[in-house]
């Protein structure tokens, strides 16, 4: 990984059972609100009832295009599965609208996909060459997979709404001035 200018990213480490997607939808609700250019997916889940598994659908941020990310195995299924298609989908479309004058990416999470190399990871990878900040959410048994990818470029923040507006706010504030001083006749 070639890095350029400032690593901003951040990962919300959280325990199993902690509402994440709904997390980091408000996050991102709340950012929008503060008129920052959002970019990158969240993540929706419906259905799921009496023990079975989920619907699960990524909501690309900037276009707001749904892909499902999971498979329905019946109902004698032991577990659930996401359906790799699906993820190597909407990869294909967030690298296609991956635009420069987004200002802040949430990656709903860092999980078995990324982990094992595929997933959402090539999107980590760009936001981090391009200086976007960045924030996502890992949780064990992916947080030492997590800490070989970013290779200590990244600050765990726990699941508290205010620090992590706070980082993500800070993040944005520091990219504008980045790109203002860039732009700039003396810089």
């Amino acid at each position: 990984m070639t890095i350029t200018g400032t690593v901003r990213l951040a990962a919300i480490v959280y325990q199993a059972g902690f509402h994440v997607d709904d997390f980091l939808t408000r996050v991102a609700n709340l950012l929008s609100a503060d008129h920052v250019r959002l970019g990158g997916a969240i993540q929706e889940n419906s259905g799921g009832a009496a023990g079975a598994c989920a619907a699960m659908t990524l909501i690309d941020l900037k276009s707001q295009s749904r892909i499902r990310i999971s498979q329905d195995l019946g109902s004698q299924a032991q577990g659930c599965r996401l359906d790799a298609g699906g993820l190597t989908e909407f990869g294909a479309l967030l690298d296609q609208t991956f635009d420069p004058d987004v200002e802040f990416l949430v990656l709903n999470r860092f999980g078995k996909a990324e982990a094992e190399g595929g997933g959402l990871r090539l999107a980590f990878v760009r936001a981090i060459e391009a200086g976007i900040p960045v924030v996502t959410a890992v949780r064990p048994p992916y947080t030492e997979a997590w800490s070989e990818f970013q290779a200590g470029l990244s600050i765990d923040l726990t699941p508290d709404l205010g620090a992590v507006l706070a980082w993500c706010r800070n993040a944005v504030r520091e990219l504008r001035a980045a790109r203002r001083t860039a732009l700039s006749p003396t810089g």
